[in-house]
């Protein structure tokens, strides 16, 4: 066996990249007991693994982890990210085709947001690829109802905070402006904090009609079709995301 194979890594982190969940759900499944280790019950995801140790989830034998892969998703307004939802409501998930592994997202569109969102078998890289130190921007195409203040758009380039929440810089332009008093904007972001778009819109006197993300990092949405799929070549994925497999066993 190489050495590369007894590199030791955070348990939680081989399960994740192994396709079953995102890292920071496998640490809540260690915790309710859902992972045994060498044959023991394991209580805390503080410990590290190699390639020789037996993990076993949900009483069956973890496998290696699979070949990273990334698909771009057009996401249609009306469904929720989540695999299941405590009100019932539709998933992008349930409208996959069966024949795709298990997938987790990257990132979250709430319920009316529709546009690209990035799905992966790898939970580990999609924990990456939403941190902010990862530099990535996300854009969105945003109508508004509303007067727009020019002014007060451009002075969230420094950031606001809302009802103690601070949001980072976000840059908005105007692209077109109706007399039925609906303006279209395009917002960049790099955070992407929960309905952040709709709370500092609201928070300029706008109403949001319509959210639409047009690209996450250098992944854009361009003519994918609404409920469609496209998976990324892998090559493209390993040069987009070269710092992502320099930290991969």
């Amino acid at each position: 066996m190489t050495a590369e194979n007894h590199k030791a890594e955070r348990i939680a982190k081989r399960i994740a990249r192994a396709g079953l969940c995102s890292r920071r759900d496998a640490e809540r499944w260690i915790e309710q007991g859902r992972v045994k280790l060498n044959g023991q019950t394991l209580q805390s995801p503080a410990c590290t693994v190699t390639a020789s140790d037996q993990i076993i989830v949900d009483g069956k034998i973890l496998q290696g982890a699979e070949k990273t892969r990334l698909f771009l998703h057009h996401k249609p307004a009306g469904l929720v990210t989540t695999h299941k939802d405590e009100h019932g409501r539709a998933t992008v998930f349930d409208h996959l085709p069966p024949s795709l592994p298990r997938l987790i997202s990257v990132g979250r569109l709430d319920l009316n947001t529709e546009g690209l969102l990035l799905l992966t078998n790898d939970g580990e890289l999609a924990r990456y690829l939403e941190l902010p130190s990862t530099g990535w921007t996300r854009r969105y195409r945003v109508r508004v109802m509303g007067t727009i203040d020019t002014a007060r758009l451009e002075n969230l380039k420094k950031g606001i905070t809302i009802d103690g929440v601070n949001y980072k810089s976000i840059e908005v332009t105007v692209d077109q402006e109706q007399k039925s008093a609906n303006t279209w904007l395009t917002v960049t972001l790099k955070e992407g904090k929960n309905r952040e778009i709709r709370r500092v819109m609201e928070a300029m006197d706008l109403h949001v009609g319509r959210l639409i993300r047009t690209a996450y990092g250098p992944f854009n949405l361009d003519s994918l079709e609404r409920g469609t799929l496209r998976e990324i070549k892998e090559q493209t994925l390993k040069d987009q995301i070269a710092g992502y497999f320099k930290t991969r066993p």
